[in-house]
This record gives C-alpha cells, structure tokens and sequence, in this order.
C-alpha cells in the first residue's frame, strides 16, 4: 500500500505544470525579470500587478519515472509496474514540486537611475530524492540482496509553504553597469525535511554461524523536522473557517520566520554583448514554534530469533521470550519524539547569462535605456543552478527572444536538464495600452501526452506597466 502512495506521488509529479524559469529571465519589459535578477535592465518606468493574478506558476518534475510507467494499460500487474520502476530509479533520481501565487506587486521610478519594486508571493517547494535502498528493502523485502546493505541515507527531502514579503532596488551605475539587490522576509507556513540521514542494514549468510543469516544495523540515524503540522494535527473537530484562520496568521509574520537576500548585475561588453547573473534566496528560515521532530537511532545485531534456554519465572514456566526480544531491539534502536527548534537554509539559485543583439533596431521609451537602440532579435544562453540536499541541480538554456514590435514580444527556448533532453519552450506577452498579459510554457512537446512527460511547467500573470 506504501508503494501505492509512491505511485500516486509520481502521478501529481508528472500531471502538475524542476522548478526552472528561463523564459522570464531578462525580460526586459516585464516585471518579473526583477524577480530572478534583481539588476537587470528594464524597459519600463512603473508596474502594478493584479492581485492574485500577475503571475501564477507551476511546475513538477521526476527523472526516474513517469506517469506512463505506472499505470500503462499493458495487461500487467499495478504493483509490478511499481516495482519495476523502483528498481530502474536510483538514489540519485528526484521528485520536484514548485508552485508560486504573486499576491502582491508594484514598482516604480525613484529617479534616473533607480527603479524600487516591492510585494508578496506565496510558494510551495517539494524536492525529494527517492529513497531507492528503504522502498526496495518494504517493497520486496531483503530475500533477494542477501549481503548487500539497505543504505538510509537514501532518505533526503525537503518541503515548504510560505509566504514571503520582499523590497528591491534597481540601479543604474553607468551605461554599461546595471545591479540590483532584493530583501526578503520569509514567514513559513508549514516546514517538513529530512536530510543527512545514516544507517545501513545488511542480512549476512553465515553457514557456519549458529543461523544461516546475521542481521546488522549500523549507525542508525534518521531525524524528521517538522513545523506548522502539529497543531492542526492534534485539533478535533477543526472546521474549514478555523484551518483557514490558522493558515492565515502563520502567513501574516507568523512564528517561524527567516530572512534572505537576491543580488543580481548586468553588463554591456560590447553594445551587441550583455552578460548577466543573479544569485536568489541567500537565506533561512528559523524554525521555534509548533515544531515535532521525529528521530529513529542506534545499532543492532542479531543471529536470529531462537530460544535455546528460556529464561523459567518462580513457577518455572517459561518466560515470554518474544516479550524480551522486543525489549532488546526497543533498547538498541529507539525512536523518540522531541520539540526541538531547527534551522533550514533557502535553496540558492544561481543564474548566468549572455545574450547577442543583431537586427533592426528601435528607439526604447525608457527612462533605464542604457543604449541608443533595442534590437529585434536577442539570442542568448543561460545556465541555472538550484542547490539541493546533495547537490546542485543544472540546467543549460539557448532561447532567441524576438520583439515583434512595442506591445508584442515571443521567446522561443531550448533546455537540457535531468529530466528531458527535448525541452522546448515559449513565452509570449502582449500590451494593450498599459494592460499587460504574458504566458510561458516548458516542454510543449510533452503537453499533448502528460502521462508520459517526465517534466512541465507553466506561468501567467497579468498586470499594468507604464512608460513616461
């Protein structure tokens, strides 16, 4: 039934629209560049987001299955399906669900050379590695890897809601130099991780020991952090209004709070060269109220259940062995639940860019144009990096981004990730006046068949930008 949960896991990844957004970035007429490079160059003089609505983002991915492979309608068993794929994955293989809801957005001119900006986004981020060694050893149990240890430290995700409230300045040094900084307070709704976790289990053949098998756990060690489930978990009888009502104070500077900071620059090489880069989420959140934490540690071994000399009571009747042996494995591998406070780190985003303007050229209306014209065509590469528990995730992006004319823009990207080698990619946005819209999507090749896709994502958002 576990495995079952596992199979429907991989369903939301694959049917939800890695947490990656090369098609907004360097955008230079929409507000949401400034959101992954906080000194980038704009093409505007002021914005006011619709609230709710100037930018909704989705996006899941899984490297190591899809929805296809478990639940193909090709005469076989569910739970073989299952195993099978669990057995294709590795320790390696992820799961990633990002969602984020702009709640809040506006900006406006300063003066020449600063641009203030400023709002409040909701997000959601679930990264998991699959934990190939503890799925195998519940699934199918240790009869078929005698020898060959369950290694636990294949148990590692991460998961948040939060909200997060954030001001930042734009600047202009000079006609090539454009930098930008973004600071953020993060108020964390519900927390959940477990990483840095150990332990080995292993079943030795042992033909000339007292049993034919020799089971071993070594340096057991596996900690679960929680904030924010506790309370709603132990409530009876919580009606909707009142989890509604609980979700909202923590989302408002709610108890377990954190601080970060995005830093970002562009710069003009040459007037047809611009090299870019951000750093995002420079963070962490402090974790103090409402927090579980569940811990399973210790060593253990055994030979074997065989009682060759029960211990006798005062009637000499045989004690209850079981009793006993439950009451060794309780001593040497205990479990324990505490309230301890933690601390968990943003994950960083890096962000590099280059991009080659040719052409015709027009006049920008903007008080930030740091050259005499903007050219219709801009082909550029990126290369983003997320940091996860055991490492940076990579992607590698190539997009020509045309600008049809003033109201009217399209940005066609190609991605190489871990999840697919045919990502393929578009953005469109469209001005009426000052009414804004845009719509960007990853792996279109994937959106007529869903089952299969290993990877998608979507966003949209609509808002008012203004020029003088």
């Amino acid at each position: 039934m576990m495995w079952r949960l596992i199979g429907l896991f991989l369903v939301i990844s694959g049917t939800v629209v890695g947490q990656n957004k090369p098609l907004l970035f360097n955008v230079d007429d929409l507000p949401q560049t400034l959101m992954s490079n906080p000194g980038a160059q704009i093409n505007f003089t002021g914005h006011l987001g619709i609230p709710f609505f100037s930018q909704i983002h989705l996006s899941a991915g899984s490297t190591g299955a899809d929805l296809y492979d478990v639940f193909a309608n090709d005469g076989t068993n569910i739970n073989t399906r299952i195993q099978e794929a669990m057995r294709n994955m590795d320790s390696r293989d992820y799961f990633s669900v990002n969602q984020q809801l702009e709640i809040f957005s506006m900006g406006w001119k300063l003066d020449g050379k600063n641009y203030l900006s400023t709002g409040i986004y909701q997000e959601l981020d679930v990264f998991s590695y699959f934990p190939k060694d503890p799925a195998i050893l519940a699934n199918e149990g240790n009869n078929d890897y005698l020898n060959e240890p369950f290694d636990f430290s294949d148990v590692s995700f991460t998961g948040e809601i939060m909200t997060v409230y954030h001001l930042g300045i734009n600047h202009k040094f000079d006609n090539r130099l454009t930098v930008g900084a973004r600071a953020k307070f993060y108020s964390s709704i519900f927390n959940a991780e477990s990483t840095g976790n150990t332990g080995k289990f292993t079943t030795y053949t042992t033909p000339e020991g007292r049993n034919v098998y020799n089971h071993e756990v070594v340096d057991m060690n596996i900690l679960i952090n929680t904030a924010g489930f506790a309370p709603l978990k132990e409530e009876e009888g919580m009606t909707v209004d009142q989890a509604t009502a609980e979700l909202l104070s923590r989302s408002f500077f709610g108890g377990n709070v954190g601080f970060g900071l995005d830093l970002g620059l562009s710069y003009i090489l040459h007037e047809q060269f611009i090299l870019s880069g951000s750093v995002q989420d420079l963070g962490a959140v402090f974790h103090r109220d409402e927090v579980e934490n569940y811990r399973y540690f210790g060593a253990y071994e055994t030979s074997g259940i065989e009682p060759l000399f029960p211990e006798l009571d005062a009637n000499d009747e045989a004690l209850p062995y079981w009793d006993d042996f439950e009451d060794e494995v309780d001593r040497n591998l205990r479990d324990e639940t505490t309230n301890e406070s933690y601390t968990t780190w943003r994950p960083i985003k890096a962000n590099f860019a280059m991009e080659y303007g040719f052409g015709p050229a027009f006049l920008p209306c903007h008080y930030l144009s740091v050259k005499k014209g903007r050219y219709m065509n801009l082909l550029g590469i990126q290369l983003r990096g997320v940091k996860r528990p055991k490492g940076f995730v990579y992607s590698f992006t190539t997009y020509w981004d045309r600008k049809i004319n003033n109201n009217q823009r399209f940005k066609v990207s190609y991605s190489l990730d871990d999840y697919s080698l045919t990502n393929i990619g578009l953005m469109y946005t469209r001005t009426f006046n000052k009414f804004n819209v845009y719509l960007a999507a990853n792996n279109l090749l994937a959106f007529p068949n869903l089952a299969k896709a290993h990877s998608a994502s979507l966003q949209l958002g609509m808002q008012l930008i203004f020029n003088d």
